[in-house]
C-alpha cells in the first residue's frame, strides 16, 4: 500500500524519427577594439542638489506633516485597541456575575 509504484516504459515500436540537422557555419568575429583611456577624475552625471531656504522650510514642513499624520493614525489604532479591551473586560465581568448568580440559587 505504501510502496512507491515505478512507472513502466512502453516497449519501443522500432520506428525512429530523425530530424534534419543543418550545419552552421562558424564565422570568426572581429577583434575587440582597445579600451579607451580612463580619465583622471570621473565626472558625475548626477545634478548637484542645492537647498535654498524656502526649499528647506518646505522640506521641514513636509516632514512635520508626515510625522503628525503617522502619529495620529498610530494613536487612533491604540485607542481602538484600548476600547475593544475595555468592552471585552466589561463583557467578562457581566458574564461572570451572571454565572455566579446561577450557582447561588
Amino acid at each position: 500500500m505504501l510502496r512507491p509504484k515505478i512507472p513502466t516504459n512502453p516497449t519501443p515500436t522500432g520506428v525512429t524519427i530523425s530530424l534534419p540537422v543543418e550545419p552552421t557555419a562558424v564565422v570568426p568575429s572581429a577583434p575587440a577594439p582597445a579600451p579607451a583611456p580612463v580619465p583622471a577624475a570621473p565626472v558625475s552625471s548626477r545634478p548637484v542638489v542645492q537647498l535654498t531656504p524656502s526649499a528647506l522650510v518646505a522640506l521641514v514642513g513636509g516632514g512635520t506633516a508626515v510625522a503628525l499624520v503617522v502619529g495620529t493614525v498610530l494613536v487612533s489604532l491604540l485607542l481602538a485597541v484600548a476600547v475593544t479591551a475595555a468592552s471585552v473586560a466589561v463583557c467578562a465581568v457581566v458574564l461572570r456575575s451572571m454565572l455566579n448568580g446561577q450557582h447561588k440559587r
